[in-house]
């Protein structure tokens, strides 16, 4: 059973039935019930981008739906933190979150190779030898 892992972005777009891409991202997290997983700090990212946009109280709805077994919640390790600075240095060109990078750093710890994002980083991302690996991203 592959599981994916899901981003801020695709948090969002789920929660709010205005963006352009709810239907997609709804659908495909929908595909993939009980096989997803996000990360602690994605959490605080979705929070904040929800209070932002929207307000405090969405924001409370969306993560706690998400922690109460819309997916599984990872938490970061030093180790992830880690890696995530080799990737900046790796990709210096670029201009990678630390939350992006973390989660790729958490993604191959545990070895999930699709990710439910619209963030275009998670396409453009290479990883293992050779940095030859990509993601599988959806929708």
């Amino acid at each position: 059973m592959q599981i994916s892992f899901v981003d801020t972005s695709a948090w969002v777009s789920m929660a709010d039935g205005a963006e352009w891409s709810h239907a997609q991202v709804a659908a495909a997290l929908r595909e993939r019930r009980g096989r997803l997983v996000t990360a602690d700090h994605v959490l605080q990212q979705t929070w904040m981008v929800m209070k932002h946009r929207h307000d405090r109280f969405a924001a409370e709805r969306l993560v706690n739906a998400i922690r109460r077994g819309t997916a599984r919640v990872e938490a970061s390790l030093l180790g992830d933190l880690e890696a995530a600075a080799t990737i900046g240095e790796a990709f210096a060109d670029r201009d990678f979150s630390l939350a992006d990078r973390t989660s790729w750093a958490m993604m191959e710890r545990l070895g999930v190779t699709e990710a439910v994002s619209l963030d275009s980083d998670f396409r453009v991302y290479r990883y293992g030898p050779g940095r030859r690996k990509a993601f599988e991203v959806v929708p």
